[in-house]
């Protein structure tokens, strides 16, 4: 994170600005990079934060070069908002041909736009099949708020679930969903009313598995072979251990229906959101059974269900959505929202969410984002014209690089290439678990390429003799991330316990992520080792 934010008008990096900040960039040197960064950070609120203290030139495929001639390898990509990799060709050369036609026929304005009506036949081949009206916004958080909207309207209730960890979105109403760490609604209340915060199932963390000595609770090098299994890569590197999946207590579930019984009736209860795999919240995979129960629970009391894959979607974790490892089958009918069918407790085809966020990925870093629904979810008597809209939503620009983003994703095997390049990940952490003393790290999970670290304090074992994790030292996982940096690679932490994520593009080479994985490697020994 910068040390430097801010400085007043009065700083010396104030009168640099007033100098032309561009014109120092050009002499191309660490020193005036630095000049140049905190004039920048004179003129940002403090609240912004900074990871890297680095200003970008360009990028290319899962690399970033900066205004000092530096070269890092990009493990984090935008947030994993580049999916395609920096400046991808059919990217840029869609958005180029976009920007010489038109760059905004604004949506409410006209009927459409060409290049939305592009989007939208890609969008009909990739989103589940039930889930064909659109409604296309900015951000994440934009599309977020619109499903609270509908969901909401369509239902009559008020209520709104979230679950602890989750990460939704810093709009008012989107971060009184968010609860991966305080700091994002830290002295911004009060809050949206009728939201109400249920327990996720950290089963690391979980009372039950540790009472167990974790003997529910796989090893690293289990999870690395589950995941091998999964995406039917069981070839790639993967050196020890068979799969096998999270025993859960079912106490996540079984509390979730407690507070339909005790906080949010169900006839007050609008709709469920969740990340099919937690993103902010330190990219906790569910445990098996927790996404089919939570559907069966929903449709049992007509709660919608939302699934947030503004992190997950898009080919990131090697399937097109990532509630899709858990909900596979093709969607058929849900009862109608806002009613009660028990019938839909074991309904076969009951596997699908009601609502999709999806962003971020969806369009290579450009800004768009969007929800897709059932359309009988919003029927115009209560969702009458006027009630959704926004002046940027479908911007011409951004539909055209979600289009090539689509097409790129599908025509180099991308989804495919996540789910091999994930699998290779998370073998190669594996053997660093194993290399390393034991505890040290205490767990690595994920899907594809959105793969999480989360470190511990030593001493762990798995034997039952001693806990499998203790808490680490606050700042390692910042620690690790800097002497990432220091290598010359980009790394995110994610939650508030001691996590790091894996983010990179889904272009990366087998030979990026072994250097990915060796450098990692080279921080943990340095950070991990000293302490």
């Amino acid at each position: 994170m910068a040390a430097a934010m801010g400085g007043g008008s009065g700083s010396s990096a104030s009168r640099a600005a007033g100098k032309g900040l561009a014109a120092l960039l050009k002499a191309g040197t660490p020193s005036a990079m630095r000049q140049v960064l905190d004039g920048v950070y004179a003129h940002t609120p403090p609240g912004v934060i900074k990871f890297n203290d680095l200003v970008v030139s360009s990028g290319e495929g899962c690399w970033i070069t900066t205004s000092d001639g530096r070269r890092f390898l990009d493990m984090s990509s935008g947030i994993g908002a580049v999916s395609t990799g920096h400046c991808h060709p059919m990217v840029v050369a869609a958005v180029r041909h976009q920007a010489g036609r038109v760059v905004h026929a604004q949506q409410n304005v006209f009927g459409a736009h060409e290049a939305m009506v592009d989007l939208y036949d890609r969008l009909s081949v990739i989103l589940p099949p039930s889930l064909d009206t659109y409604f296309l916004a900015n951000s994440g958080a934009e599309a977020v708020d619109n499903a609270v909207k509908i969901a909401r309207a369509v239902t009559g209730r008020q209520n709104i679930i979230a679950f602890e960890g989750g990460f939704h979105g810093r709009t008012l109403g989107s971060m009184a969903l968010t609860s991966s760490k305080t700091i994002y609604r830290q002295g911004f209340g009060p809050l949206m009313p009728g939201v109400h915060i249920a327990p996720y199932p950290y089963c690391l963390h979980c009372k039950a598995q540790v009472a167990r000595g974790h003997a529910g609770y796989p090893s690293p090098a289990e999870q690395a072979a589950t995941v091998a299994a999964t995406c039917g890569c069981s070839s790639i590197g993967v050196k020890a251990g068979a799969p096998r999946d999270i025993s859960c207590c079912g106490g996540p579930l079984e509390s979730l229906e407690w507070m339909l019984s005790t906080q949010t009736a169900p006839s007050d209860t609008a709709a469920v959101i969740l990340e099919p795999i937690l993103g902010e919240g330190g990219f906790l995979v569910p445990p098996p059974g927790f996404l089919q129960g939570l559907r069966k629970l929903c449709s049992k009391h007509g709660i919608l269900l939302i699934a947030d894959e503004v992190q997950a979607g898009a080919g990131r974790t090697g399937k097109w959505w990532g509630h899709q490892h858990w909900w596979s089958k093709p969607t058929g009918s849900h009862p109608q929202a806002g009613t009660t069918d028990p019938s839909s407790e074991t309904s076969p085809s009951d596997d699908s969410p009601d609502i999709l966020v999806f962003a971020k990925g969806i369009a290579s870093g450009y800004p768009l984002a969007g929800l897709a629904v059932r359309r009988e979810l919003v029927p115009r008597d209560k969702m009458p014209p006027g009630t959704l809209g926004g002046t940027y939503g479908a911007n011409a620009v951004a539909c055209a690089a979600a289009s090539a983003t689509i097409d790129v994703i599908t025509n180099e095997g991308l989804v495919q290439n996540a789910a091999l390049r994930g699998t290779q990940l998370m073998a190669g952490l594996a053997d660093l678990v194993a290399e390393l003393p034991p505890g040290l790290i205490a767990d690595i999970r994920g899907r594809g390429l959105m793969v999480g670290v989360e470190f511990g304090g030593g001493s762990g074992s798995s034997d039952g003799n001693m806990p499998r994790y203790t808490p680490a030292h606050k700042g390692v996982a910042s620690a690790i991330t800097k002497a990432c940096a220091a290598r010359g690679m980009l790394l995110l932490t994610a939650g508030a316990r001691e996590c790091v994520r894996f983010l990179p593009p889904l272009t990366i080479s087998e030979d990026e992520m072994q250097q990915a994985l060796s450098v990692f490697g080279e921080a943990c020994r340095e950070v991990l080792l000293r302490q």
